[in-house]
């Protein structure tokens, strides 16, 4: 069995070996075995199920169900699977009345080897009526449900529908399933398995890290220009602009940034849910079939995003928690070359979402949960040590120093902030003591530090004792220590009250000089940081094609133009067609006969066929 699912990686898919746990999975899943799949974004999760989909298939057990939640993947993905020879459809709302039939059709003649359907369909009656059908006949070989993490309320994606997926243990008992995510830590792994009954399932856990990646954040200044600097700095040029992500917190926001990133040469569309339907596919088609395009989102945008050249990930407001951090950082990088994760964040990004937790009609054990999250994030944007270590940690995975974070390529300073923490907690105390109210976070700030406002001085507050004596820290110093209090709970943020704060029972343990506050210094500005414009590294060519000669950068270029061509025709995405590493590669070997592709990652026997010989033309010609 072995050699033949080799036969199909290679045949199919244009790959030689399998990489990490993927063999394994497969085997399993192959063998009739239910498996739980924790595998990073870019690390081959889709040939998990693909494989076993094709093998169970050319052994007579008919169709594969993959559970998809998004119609643009769907598409993609079926769109991929046809360039590679196989027998592939979806099912959902884009199709008309009749194409829906006929896919149903094919469906029940054993003509398709993988089906993908949303989770919303699966589990209509009439769907499952046909899936009894096939059931029956013996034809029904597997589940795979993609994005597995959207089953679980502690999830950073839940989506209630997920959970009329149990249907399938119950209705097709025997049938293998393989339930698949990119993200989850133990708290959602044991939802998931708890959900969809997988207490029988294989785990296969595959290292949560993405070397390639740089992660970076840096405190909240004046984001925008923080951004733009970063993206003109790093990730833009006269010859050709990276591809991109920016989240944003609010529609506001998005359409804001887009706008002036566009404003200054940037290639840059908004995308959210507030946008026309029509406008928001054309903005995703545009990003996923164009080069350099940048997609200012809320996190809307993102989910089963395959575009493999995404160069950097921005985040202009904090996430929820590290679950949606890593995923959402995850999309960047997926083809294995640099890539940049950078974040800024600041006092209002926690507040906001510490409010938006305490107001939710959540019950308090899932608020517990979220505010945990929320800290855990916290304290990685805190940490003055290695951000990939504390990120791995997290997920439960042990590491050491990378190297290629912001702390490791240029180490902070740290500076004990418990003094100024008691300093604070107390002018937070007096102040609520001699005016019977509280106050938010500007006023106290003037309070600690001598400053004579004119509402200090309508209250009369230069009196309070605590007036000026913090003095010696700076307004940048005093926030980063609120919000570590804020983080460990020692302030409270009325979000009904102005976002005034509150002392709580914590304070006690701070104030006693019980509990530390080690914090770091003010970050450095983007433009402190090593990029690789200022350290001089050739930028006249994309990732892929820098370790080229001049002769076989040519070659690349020449194969870009002829791709998109293709893909334009094909009306997919260029790297359906092929991605840019396999172009390069092509290019490297500057190949004079079709013996001369074999061999090549990305280029299997149906493709070999379909543009084995365009490919020589655009490399021997001029």
């Amino acid at each position: 069995m072995n050699s033949n699912l080799t036969a199909i990686l290679r045949e199919t898919f244009g790959y030689e070996q399998f990489r990490g746990p993927q063999q394994a999975i497969v085997e399993h899943v192959v063998g009739g075995g239910d498996a739980l799949v924790l595998m990073p974004t870019g690390g081959g999760k889709s040939l998990c199920y693909q494989i076993p989909a094709i093998a169970r298939q050319q052994a007579g057990q008919g169709v594969a169900i993959v559970v998809s939640p998004l119609i643009a993947l769907m598409h993609d993905q079926v769109g991929a699977l046809h360039e590679a020879g196989v027998s592939a459809a979806f099912l959902n709302s884009t199709l008309s009345f009749d194409e829906a039939n006929d896919v149903e059709r094919r469906l029940q003649r054993g003509e398709i080897t993988l089906l993908y359907a949303a989770p919303e369909r699966l589990t209509t009656p009439r769907f499952l009526q046909q899936l009894d059908a096939l059931h029956a006949r013996g034809q029904l070989s597997m589940f795979a449900i993609d994005e597995a993490h959207c089953v679980s309320q502690w999830g950073h994606d839940f989506r209630p529908e997920y959970r009329a997926l149990t249907v399938l243990h119950e209705r097709f008992a025997g049938v293998p399933r393989i339930a698949l995510t990119a993200t989850a830590d133990a708290l959602t792994r044991a939802d998931i398995v708890e959900r969809l009954q997988l207490e029988e399932a294989r785990h296969f856990v595959s290292s949560f890290d993405r070397p390639n990646i740089r992660y970076t954040i840096v405190e909240k200044k004046d984001a925008t220009s923080q951004l733009l600097r970063f993206i003109q700095r790093e990730h833009a040029g006269a010859d050709f602009q990276d591809a991109g992500v920016v989240y944003c917190q609010s529609r506001k926001r998005v359409e804001e940034i887009a706008t002036i990133l566009s404003d200054n040469g940037i290639k840059a569309l908004p995308y959210h849910a507030g946008l026309d339907a029509k406008v928001r596919q054309d903005h995703q088609d545009r990003f996923l079939r164009q080069e350099g395009i940048v997609m200012v989102a809320t996190i809307a945008f993102g989910m089963g995003i395959d575009k493999p050249d995404v160069r950097f990930v921005a985040h202009v407001d904090m996430p929820k928690n590290i679950e949606g951090y890593y995923q959402e950082t995850g999309r960047a990088g997926r083809d294995g070359l640099p890539a940049a994760a950078w974040m800024t964040y600041g006092l209002q990004d926690v507040v906001n979402q510490r409010r938006m937790i305490d107001e939710s009609p959540a019950g308090e054990e899932f608020k517990q949960v979220m505010r945990g999250k929320l800290d855990a994030l916290l304290t990685l944007a805190e940490a003055t040590d290695c951000r990939r270590v504390r990120l791995l940690r997290y997920f439960g995975e042990q590491s050491v120093p990378c190297g290629n974070c912001d702390n490791c390529l240029t180490p902070p300073q740290v500076w004990d902030g418990t003094d100024a923490a008691r300093k604070l907690l107390s002018t937070i105390y007096r102040v609520q003591q001699a005016s019977g109210i509280s106050f938010g976070t500007g006023h106290i700030m003037d309070i600690l530090r001598g400053k004579a406002t004119d509402k200090v001085k309508q209250f009369g507050h230069e009196r309070v004792s605590t007036f000026g004596i913090g003095a010696e820290f700076s307004e940048t110093q005093l926030r980063g220590v609120l919000r570590q209090l804020i983080a460990i709970g020692a302030v409270a943020v009325d979000s009904q009250a102005f976002n005034t704060l509150q002392l709580t029972d914590a304070s006690r343990a701070v104030l006693k000089g019980e509990t530390k506050v080690q914090l770091r210094e003010t970050l450095s500005s983007p433009t402190d940081r090593k990029s690789r414009r200022s350290n001089g590294e050739k930028t006249a060519a994309p990732p892929a094609a820098l370790g080229l000669d001049d002769a076989a950068q040519v070659r690349f270029a020449n194969l870009k133009a002829w791709r998109a061509e293709v893909a334009k025709e094909h009306n997919l995405p260029a790297y359906v067609i092929f991605h840019d590493a396999t172009l390069a590669a092509i290019a490297g070997r500057s190949p004079h006969s079709l013996e001369d592709l074999q061999g090549i990652s990305g280029i299997g026997t149906k493709k070999l066929e379909a543009y084995g010989a365009e490919v020589l033309r655009v490399c021997t010609a001029g």
